[in-house]
């Protein structure tokens, strides 16, 4: 996921609506705290799945749209990781990006790799 904090992500879309979320829904929240980080993208990852659903939110259907998640994209997640699931594949993430902590910041290198 992307670290707000790394100055690499200061124009970052995805980050600056993340920090504009916290600061309106969760002001006393803090902002170097990753746990936020994945609240934010569970729920956003929910919400995708809701919407998929329609008006039809049965138990049935939930699970249908929530183990058919192809290729979703989340704000806060790495350029290229994306969220895919099916009804034999429960877990939303597989891929990772190898990082270096360069004495500021990190640095990804390498290309993406996948937990299979």
């Amino acid at each position: 996921m992307k670290d707000p904090d790394d100055p690499a992500w200061k124009d970052d879309p995805g980050v600056k609506a993340w920090r504009e979320f916290m600061t309106k829904y969760v002001p006393d929240g803090d902002q170097q705290d990753a746990n936020y980080i994945n609240a934010y993208n569970s729920a956003m990852a929910m919400e995708a799945v809701l919407k998929a659903c329609g008006d039809d939110l049965s138990t049935e259907n939930i699970l249908k749209h929530a183990f058919a998640i192809n290729s979703l994209e989340l704000p806060m997640l790495l350029p290229g990781i994306r969220i895919n699931t099916s009804p034999t594949d429960h877990v939303p993430i597989d891929q990772m990006q190898f990082m270096r902590f360069t004495g500021k910041s990190w640095e990804r290198f390498g290309e993406l790799q996948s937990g299979n």
